[in-house]
């Protein structure tokens, strides 16, 4: 049988000359574990007292709208001309069309679309104008 232990210097002989062993815990183990087990409490303490926020959004019913928004067809063409559900607007006009079609319909879908040699600013004119007449649907081809 082994048995570890630490012995004393010379100076603490026994009666026989033979040394004696000192019956004392070792505690280096001990200190590595409670070191160790230090280190995760300070790693694991940050992530128990932080909060996230896990407020999820809630489900309201939106009414159901059986009939579908009305379409409205907005086509630039090649020469300046703006055409609103086939009726030729010219730019000036092209403002208030649009503006009363926002205040009589707010969910319609306005589609623009432009001829293949159209301007591009143009386009791009009528789009913004759209947006800023209160269309919120606006598609374009």
């Amino acid at each position: 049988m082994a048995v570890s232990a630490f012995y004393l210097s010379d100076s603490r002989l026994s009666a026989h000359g033979e040394h004696r062993a000192v019956a004392q815990i070792n505690i280096t183990p001990l200190v590595d574990v409670l070191l160790v087990l230090l280190v995760i409490f300070m790693v694991a303490t940050p992530a128990l007292t932080g909060r996230l926020d896990m407020r999820l959004p809630q489900y309201t019913p939106t009414p159901d709208r059986s009939d579908p928004p009305p379409r409205v067809q907005l086509r630039v063409g090649n020469d300046g001309t703006y055409r609103l559900d086939g009726v030729a607007l010219a730019r000036a006009e092209l403002t208030p069309a649009l503006q009363e079609l926002a205040r009589r319909s707010p969910h319609a879908v306005l589609q623009v679309a432009a001829d293949g040699d159209a301007d591009y600013q143009g386009f791009a004119w009528a789009l913004a104008e759209a947006q800023r007449s209160g269309l919120r649907d606006i598609a374009w081809q």
